[in-house]
């Protein structure tokens, strides 16, 4: 999609777009009546003032639209486009051995016990191995730090999903 399409696209179509980039709706709204673009620095800063505003829940009806690290298998059947985007980062499960999916699939259990929300994690370029030190790492943050850190995570894998659709 061209930046002039994005832009041109009606207002169920941009705000369908965006949404399959970040889960929360107030980010999409913000960005879809954003538009026009003129360039796509306009609409990477457009992208970050929307984040600005967003509260704690707005992150976490975001960080709700994505499946747990690993789970490959139920991406597309759940989120759709976005599960789409989701396998493409999480490519870095491919050819993890068992021992380290079923720790991840535990520590995405406790992760959610104790957080209120799914592990985020900007899985692009990262092994499993990887993601799973960053999933024990992060098991030690206090829930305020923790949702500040899902929410760096959420901007990062927005950035690249934005980036994905100006092609």
């Amino acid at each position: 999609m061209s930046l002039a399409e994005l832009n041109d696209d009606d207002l169920d179509g941009a705000s369908a777009t965006f949404m399959a980039c970040c889960g929360a709706r107030a980010w999409a709204e913000a960005m879809r009546d954003a538009r026009p673009f003129e360039t796509p620095k306009a609409l990477f800063d457009a992208a970050d003032a929307a984040f600005d505003a967003l509260t704690d829940e707005d992150w976490l009806e975001a960080f709700a639209h994505h499946p747990r690290i690993g789970d490959v298998d139920k991406l597309r059947a759940r989120f759709g486009r976005s599960g789409d985007h989701s396998s493409r980062e999480q490519a870095g499960m491919a050819g993890a051995g068992d021992a380290v999916i079923q720790s991840l699939h535990q520590g995405n259990l406790d992760y959610e016990a104790r957080f209120g929300h799914v592990f985020l994690i900007c899985a692009t370029g990262k092994t499993a191995d990887e993601m799973l030190v960053s999933l024990s790492t992060r098991m030690a943050n206090t829930p305020e730090q923790e949702l500040a850190i899902a929410a760096n995570e959420q901007r990062q894998i927005t950035r690249l999903r934005l980036a994905r659709i100006l092609v």
